[in-house]
């Protein structure tokens, strides 16, 4: 329901860790007076602690109160199952006790270690789009917001990009974060579908401009997908198909529009998850 609503991954899982066992640093606690450690791999803009899965064995800087605040933000107090609603109003009355916060001595014996995150694979794609021969720019490893909005910013810096480059000259933009999708249709689709639809609307019959919007999981959203492809063509091949581009987008259907234009990006689960990474190719 949050998710739908737009709520980005800090107001999810401020809910989640107060709804849950071994989130919000219960975990530590269940394992005390065990030492603990915990190798991580961020999935969270920031790389905090105690927002990557919830922070099962960090401090947790959320109250039941802040959870609230997220739930009332986006209006869903009627809408909550009994069972979270209740839970939620049990902790802010004090009747269920709060997650551990920094300074419980029971994190002490705690080292969590960070061994993977978006910005080790946006440096990634760096050095192998270098060993292609692309004068290549990192633009950031934080990017957060509406899809479409997004999408919108990093066409505009494509085509800046683009009109630089000299004759014969090529280029590569890659960024990484993770966008949220206000949803209001009911296709199919995920937040890297939509952004590459809207990305291909935005530069629509422009040569020399590629473009790849992918989940590092190997799923974007309720899909197969792990994303999709992006050029100047692509609202041009599905006019000639008889696709409206804009409906699909309208109708939160990202996903329908890419299947049938054939330029999906199906890699399987990958077995990891540091968010979603974006590539630009430019071609003089």
């Amino acid at each position: 329901m949050l998710l739908k609503a737009g709520a980005n991954i800090y107001e999810l899982n401020t809910v989640r860790k107060h709804i849950s066992a071994v989130k919000g640093g219960r975990l530590a606690e269940a394992a005390q007076p065990a030492t603990v450690l915990s190798l991580i791999l961020s999935d969270v803009v920031g790389d905090r602690l105690d927002m990557i899965a919830s922070g099962p064995t960090a401090p947790d800087r959320t109250t039941y109160h802040d959870a609230y605040d997220v739930v009332r933000k986006y209006r869903l107090e009627g809408r909550l199952p009994s069972s979270v609603a209740a839970a939620i109003d049990k902790g802010m009355r004090g009747l269920l006790p709060e997650t551990p916060k920094v300074g419980d001595p029971l994190f002490q014996k705690v080292r969590n270690i960070i061994i993977g995150n978006n910005k080790m694979a946006t440096d990634a794609a760096r050095l192998a789009a270098e060993s292609m021969g692309y004068r290549t720019t990192v633009l950031s490893s934080e990017l957060t917001g509406e899809a479409a909005l997004v999408a919108g910013q990093l066409a505009k810096k494509a085509i800046d990009a683009k009109k630089a480059l000299a004759p014969g000259d090529k280029a590569c933009l890659i960024a990484g974060g993770e966008t949220t999708v206000t949803v209001s249709g009911n296709g199919k689709g995920g937040r890297n579908t939509e952004l590459a639809l809207v990305f291909g609307m935005e530069i629509q019959g422009l040569p020399g401009i590629t473009f790849l919007s992918a989940g590092t999981d190997g799923t974007d959203g309720p899909t197969d997908a792990a994303g999709a492809f992006a050029d100047g063509q692509t609202v041009l091949k599905a006019v000639r198909a008889g696709l409206i581009a804009q409906e699909y987008l309208q109708n939160n259907d990202s996903y329908t529009f890419f299947s049938k234009t054939g330029d999906l990006f199906i890699t399987g689960p990958t077995g990891t998850n540091v968010m979603d990474v974006y590539i630009i190719l430019l071609h003089s």
